[in-house]
C-alpha cells in the first residue's frame, strides 16, 4: 500500500497521492514538449532550458509543476491551454498542487524528492495559451487554486510519465518558510537599489545599469566603490552570475556580489551583511530624546535631507556629488519616504523607508557625529516602523554589517537576524 511505500519514512504521513501525466522539456520558450522521462538535477530537468532566466530556473525554481485539473478548468472556459503549453516541466494528476504549502514534499519511485517552494507567477511568454493573452487566469493572487508551482530538488533522480508520487509533509528542519521570507526581503532590496540607481542616472551620473528582472547590477567607471558597483538578487537566480560579472568586465570595474558561491577558488568574502526583519507592530517606541522632532520631508527639502545623509556617512568624492544631484529624483521614487530627525530645529539625522509589496525597507540611517549617543538612531527605527504600519506593510527589513553597531541597534529595537550574506569583491580584470 502507498502508506508503507519505501519512499516515505516510517514517521511520514502520506497526505495524498498523484501521478505524472506528462514530462515536458524545451530548449527555451513554450510549449514544452512531452518526453518519456528525464533526469532531474539540482537546477532542473536534463535537456530543459528557458528563454528568460530572470524569472525561471535556479535552485529555488528548478522544477515547474502544473495540475491537469487546472488545465481542464481553464480549457473549459475556452482558453487554448494544454499540457506543456504554459511551460510546466511536470503535468500531474490527482493533486491540487496550488493548495500545497511551501515545504511540502513530492516523492517519486526513483528516489527523486521535490520540495514545493513557491507559486509560479504567470508572464507574457505564456499568453498564447489564454484568450486575449490574459495569463493572469493562472495567477495565484486572482485564482488561488489554479497556479503553477515551483519546487526545489531535495534528492536528484529520474522522473517518467506515469510515475506515481507521494505528497509528504515538510521536513522538521525545512527551510522553505525562511527561503520564501528571504525572497520577499530580497525583492524589496533589489527594487530599492534599482530605483535609486535609476534616480542617480536621471540626474546625470554615468551609471550603467543591468536589469535582469530578479537580479540587477550597476557599474560606474567614474565612481569606484561598492555603492554604484554592485549586484542584488543573485540568490534566487545564481545562473545570472556570469552575466553580471561580464557587465563589470565590460565596464572595467570591480563589483560586489552577495549570496553566491565563491566566484573564484579560495576567494574570501570581502564582508558579511546581516538581513534583518520583523513585523512593524513589534517595534517598541523609542525613548524620548529632548528636543527631537521626526518628520517626513518631500521634494522641497530633499537636498537638505540628502546633505544630512551624506554628512552622517562622511561620503566624499564623485559618489557624494552624484547622490546630492539626485536628491529630488530620489524623493519622487514611488514608495520612497524621507525622514529627517531634528534636534531643536537643527538637522541631526536622516533615514528612508521604501515601502513596496507590503514590505518596508529601512534604508541606511545616519546620525550626525555631534548628536550620536542620544538614542536618535533607535528613534529613526521606531518612526519608520510606525510609518510602515500606516502604509500597510506586513514586514520591515534592513541590512547591516554583521555584528556592527547598526545591527546591534536594530536588534535592540527588536529586528531579528534572518540571514547572513557573504559579499565578494570581484575584479574581472
Amino acid at each position: 500500500m502507498l502508506d508503507t511505500d519505501p519512499r516515505a519514512d516510517l514517521d511520514d504521513v502520506v497526505l495524498a497521492t498523484g501521478r505524472v501525466l506528462q514530462v515536458n522539456v524545451s530548449p527555451g520558450g513554450v510549449p514544452k514538449r512531452a518526453v518519456g522521462s528525464a533526469q532531474v538535477g539540482r537546477m532542473g530537468l536534463e535537456g530543459d532550458a528557458h528563454d528568460h532566466f530572470d524569472v525561471h530556473g535556479g535552485p529555488h525554481r528548478a522544477v515547474c509543476l502544473f495540475a491537469v485539473e487546472v488545465i481542464r478548468r481553464v480549457a473549459a472556459e475556452g482558453h487554448p491551454i494544454a499540457p506543456g503549453s504554459v511551460g510546466e516541466n511536470l503535468t500531474t494528476e490527482g493533486v491540487e498542487l496550488a493548495t500545497l504549502a511551501p515545504g511540502t514534499r513530492l516523492a517519486f519511485p526513483s528516489g527523486l524528492a521535490l520540495e514545493v517552494s513557491a507559486p509560479a507567477n504567470p508572464c507574457d511568454v505564456i499568453r498564447g495559451s489564454f484568450l486575449e493573452g490574459k495569463s493572469g487566469r493562472i495567477s495565484i493572487l486572482r485564482h488561488p487554486q489554479d497556479s503553477r508551482v515551483y519546487a526545489r530538488v531535495l534528492h536528484e533522480g529520474e522522473v517518467a510519465a506515469g510515475d506515481a508520487f507521494l505528497v509528504l509533509p515538510p521536513l522538521p528542519d525545512s527551510q522553505a518558510g525562511r527561503l520564501n521570507l528571504l525572497e520577499r526581503l530580497d525583492a524589496n532590496e533589489r527594487r530599492f537599489w534599482l530605483a535609486n540607481w535609476q534616480a542617480v542616472a536621471e540626474a546625470g551620473a554615468d551609471l550603467r545599469i543591468l536589469d535582469l528582472g530578479d537580479a540587477v547590477a550597476c557599474a560606474a567607471p567614474g565612481s569606484p566603490g561598492r555603492i554604484f558597483n554592485a549586484a542584488f538578487g543573485l540568490r534566487m537566480v545564481p545562473i545570472l552570475c556570469d552575466r553580471v560579472i561580464d557587465h563589470f568586465r565590460a565596464n572595467g570595474v570591480a563589483g560586489w556580489l552577495g549570496d553566491i558561491e565563491p566566484p573564484a577558488p579560495g576567494l574570501e568574502p570581502a564582508e558579511r551583511v546581516s538581513v534583518l526583519a520583523i513585523e512593524p507592530r513589534r517595534i517598541p517606541e523609542a525613548q524620548d530624546v529632548p528636543g527631537l522632532v521626526m518628520r517626513e520631508v518631500g521634494v522641497a527639502e530633499a537636498e537638505a535631507w540628502e546633505r544630512t545623509v551624506l554628512d552622517g556617512f562622511d561620503l566624499q568624492g564623485p559618489a557624494r556629488d552624484a547622490w546630492q544631484a539626485a536628491a529630488e529624483h530620489i524623493a519622487r521614487i514611488p514608495g520612497m519616504h524621507l525622514v529627517l530627525a531634528e534636534v531643536d530645529g537643527r538637522p541631526a539625522g536622516a533615514a528612508g523607508l521604501f515601502a513596496r509589496a507590503r514590505v518596508g525597507g529601512l534604508a541606511p540611517a545616519t546620525v550626525l557625529p555631534e548628536f550620536r549617543g542620544r538614542g536618535i538612531h533607535a528613534a529613526l527605527i521606531a518612526a519608520r516602523a510606525r510609518m510602515a504600519e500606516e502604509k500597510g506593510c506586513e514586514l520591515i527589513t534592513a541590512q547591516a554589517e554583521t555584528d556592527g553597531q547598526s545591527e546591534h541597534n536594530m536588534r535592540r529595537m527588536g529586528l531579528a537576524r534572518v540571514h547572513v550574506r557573504d559579499v565578494f569583491r570581484v575584479d574581472p580584470a
